[in-house]
């Protein structure tokens, strides 16, 4: 989807927002990260509401991303990466729909190119959804930059960190400068 300045977006869920912000904010290239809901049917979810699993949607990252700095190619190889496309509406402990795997994708471009990288990626079954972008739903303000805020918590510490120090190790070189 492009912003209107050559910006896009792309729309990403793979378990916990709190883990795809960490590591979606520090590429070169990103220019914001939010967390919120997407894919479900129910409008102006809560938290509570879509940790219960009733409302179809899944906990997801919404990137604001220049093209010219990094590609939304580049972005689904950090994605999968940091996250386990084969296990379906599970990551970890999260266990639920609301945790799944899944691309909405905001053109005709991001389909192909989602369907191309996950042709491509080594390991099978991969449960990955590939969907049309819908409604996206910002998530409560206490969710945003959780990790950053709260790096010190058990579940940032032994479920987020693995995840950005994954990324600083494989993907140094996009990693946005000051953030190594």
């Amino acid at each position: 989807m492009n912003q209107g300045t050559g910006k896009e977006t792309a729309t990403l869920a793979g378990g916990c927002f709190w883990c795809l912000e960490a590591v979606f904010e520090l590429l070169r290239g990103v220019e914001n990260v939010e967390s919120g809901y997407t894919g479900g049917a129910a409008p102006d979810p809560t938290y509570e509401q879509v940790c219960g699993g009733a409302t179809g949607h899944a906990e997801a990252v919404r990137i604001g991303f220049d093209p010219a700095a990094i590609s939304f190619r580049d972005l689904l190889d950090v994605f999968f990466t940091i996250h386990d496309p084969t296990t379906l509406n599970r990551q970890g402990n999260d266990v639920g729909s609301q945790y799944r795997s899944a691309i909405f994708y905001h053109s005709a471009e991001q389909k192909a190119a989602a369907e191309e990288v996950v042709a491509g990626l080594a390991v099978a079954p991969v449960v990955t959804e590939i969907v049309p972008a819908g409604i996206f739903y910002p998530a409560e303000n206490y969710h945003r930059e959780y990790f950053r805020l709260h790096g010190e918590q058990p579940y940032c510490q032994f479920v987020v960190a693995p995840k950005v120090a994954k990324l600083k190790q494989k993907f140094r070189e996009k990693i946005a400068s000051g953030e190594r």
